[in-house]
């Protein structure tokens, strides 16, 4: 990883890290990912294959629909179609060109009895390994903190490359990207989003706002989840409001069900990257704004959302799309002239008001959640243009926006830990609410 100095060339590589394409949910994607490299590091048919994931993980990958899979969900489903159909160089886009042919081979994979799931513990909380018995070989492929973040890669326990992925490095790149992040505030990010040059982050929020779009018309259009974003459209289709919150909701309706459509991630989560892009958009368009006006705006959203994050985790039990609506109040108070301290108190209310809605995984239900964050970010938004905030000492709000960002992060990491481990145990079936 290249080495910047510039901290506008930091938030520029921080957005065009972030911004990568991904088919599907990226936990269920992750495994594959693994699976698929698994594979071709193995070089011949498995015998067993013995997958770890993280609580994080298995919560994530339960409830959705593993893309291009038929309606198929679950971790062995994943793993299998990764097996089967995966192409380890597409990275997050793993999925992208598994067939019936592929899914029937998949099944019989699943079918063979070979899998055994187990959950991984004293490990981050973003954690998959997949290991690969075959008659002379075997393979282990190991996943951590981020979603194509390989940490191990060995076939009969030497390291090698597969697919162009190396863990050579792997230590550097980590401090890096961690001293990249670092250097972002929320007074770098206002700076970068009205003063940096545009071609340093267009191409890759012009990719965010198109495909982000296509899978939320494809939302509106379908019959996909529970129908969120059809179903507040259709109440007031004239309402900015509702089309900022239909649009966003409606991309994780089809995300969330399996479609096959790519999306723009941020922070490591589709979800996040439709919520802080699309409602920008919608108020833009609703303002008149410019393209290059609602480019920065975006750009602003984004870096707003992973600052934010990057004080929760990558997966934890606070809903990541509080931070990314968080984002999106700060872009749309930028659209309508808000002035700098006006955008930090648009991210402080918006995080004040929905900060610690719990993530019992990745499902239909995300969609509504995503509704209700983005309604949180929009009064956070006019709250903040009117100049009647939340104040410091009232609750978590602390006397700074940056005090307050990293106070809800601790909450979500740390504070928020016990209730994750709790929402694992229900869904699992560990735990009894009943008999408890």
């Amino acid at each position: 990883m290249e080495q910047y100095t510039s901290d506008f060339d930091v938030c520029s590589a921080i957005l065009n890290e972030e911004l990568v394409c991904a088919l599907g949910c990226t936990e269920p994607i992750a495994l594959a990912y693994a699976a698929a490299l698994a594979r071709a590091a193995l070089g011949e048919a498995p015998q067993s294959l013995e997958v770890a994931c993280s609580g994080n993980v298995i919560k994530n990958v339960k409830s959705v629909t593993v893309p291009n899979s038929g309606g198929m969900r679950g971790i062995e489903a994943a793993v299998a179609l990764g097996w089967t159909a995966g192409d380890e160089t597409k990275n997050l886009e793993v999925l992208e060109g598994a067939g019936d042919a592929e899914r029937a081979a998949a099944q019989a994979l699943i079918d063979s009895g070979i899998f055994s799931v187990t959950l991984a513990e004293g490990v981050p909380n973003l954690f998959v390994e997949v290991v690969a018995h075959g008659d002379a070989h075997s393979s282990l492929v190991r996943i951590e903190d981020r979603h194509t973040h390989v940490t191990r890669l060995e076939r009969d326990g030497q390291p090698l490359a597969v697919g162009g992925v190396s863990t050579d490095g792997v230590l550097e790149e980590n401090l890096l990207r961690d001293d990249m992040r670092s250097r972002l505030s929320l007074e770098l990010i206002w700076e970068f989003a009205h003063k940096a040059e545009l071609n340093q982050f267009a191409d890759a929020i012009e990719q965010q706002l198109e495909l982000n779009g296509a899978i939320a018309q494809e939302g509106l259009g379908g019959t996909w989840g529970a129908h969120i974003g059809k179903t507040l459209l259709d109440t007031r289709p004239d309402d900015v409001s509702c089309r900022a919150r239909a649009m966003a909701a409606a991309g994780s309706d089809a995300r969330m069900s399996g479609c096959s459509m790519p999306v723009v991630i941020c922070c490591g989560s589709g979800n996040q990257g439709i919520t802080s892009s699309l409602p920008v958009r919608e108020y833009a368009h609703d303002l008149g704004s410019s393209r290059e006006e609602l480019l920065r705006a975006v750009a602003l959203s984004d870096l707003t959302s992973v600052h934010v994050k990057r004080f929760i985790g990558e997966l934890s039990a606070f809903c990541g799309a509080v931070s990314a609506a968080a984002g999106a109040a700060g872009a749309i108070c930028m659209l309508k002239g808000g002035s700098f301290e006006q955008y930090q108190a648009a991210v402080v209310n918006t995080l004040a008001n929905v900060g610690g809605i719990v993530c019992d995984g990745a499902k239909p239900s995300c969609a509504a959640k995503i509704a209700s964050a983005v309604d949180a970010g929009i009064l956070g938004c006019d709250m903040a243009l009117a100049n009647a905030d939340f104040l410091p000492g009232e609750g978590l709000v602390a006397e700074s926006a940056e005090r307050t960002i990293r106070s809800m992060g601790y909450v979500g990491r740390v504070g928020m830990h016990p209730t994750d481990v709790e929402i694992l145990n229900i869904m699992i079936g560990k735990t009894d609410p009943e008999n408890s």
